[in-house]
């Protein structure tokens, strides 16, 4: 019959080299997996993926004859109390500047801080609607059963009509969810 040492052995040098590494890729792809949200927004940002619109600073860009309704939409997360009206759609000529209203009202009798994350559908027009002035990722603050209204100034910039597959788009829609912060 063979003996079986079952003794522990010292660590060797190798061993704990390799264990470090492991360690060092966990701590990694952690801080990947916090890092992504915020450098996925950024880059939706910048170029315009996944309906992310953009910002700009003016309507500057002229205004053709086409028209383009603009709907707006909202969800507020479960459990939040907090009411939020959309502004009315919008039919407006193509790069028009146009000011819009969301209506926020704060249902509890605490304070309650909201922020706003925004989407537009289809995607493919987002990298030609424009926000001059949002609420969106901006923390908002309402006091108990204050009634807030949130603009939204926006264009739709007419390099949209140059689009082949925007076509056939008569409708945009600006979609926000709210979430508390």
């Amino acid at each position: 019959m063979a003996n079986l040492d079952l003794s522990p052995s010292p660590a060797s040098p190798n061993n704990i080299r390799v264990a470090w590494i492991l360690a060092a890729v966990v701590v990694g792809m952690l801080g990947l997996a916090y890092a992504a949200v915020p450098i996925y927004q950024i880059f939706c940002q910048v170029t315009g993926y996944g309906g992310t619109t953009q910002r700009a600073e003016d309507a500057s860009v002229g205004i053709i004859d086409r028209e383009m309704g603009v709907r707006f939409t909202v969800s507020v997360d479960a459990g939040l109390p907090l009411e939020v009206k959309p502004a009315a759609m919008s039919v407006d000529k193509i790069g028009s500047k146009v000011t819009v209203t969301y209506v926020a009202t704060n249902l509890s009798d605490e304070p309650l801080a909201t922020t706003a994350g925004f989407n537009v559908a289809p995607a493919l027009a987002g990298s030609y609607f424009n926000k001059i002035e949002c609420f969106c990722f901006t923390e908002q603050t309402l006091a108990p059963g204050e009634v807030k209204e949130m603009p939204v100034v926006y264009y739709v910039d007419p390099e949209l009509d140059l689009d082949k597959e925007l076509d056939t788009i008569s409708e945009i829609t600006l979609f926000y969810a709210f979430y508390a912060s």
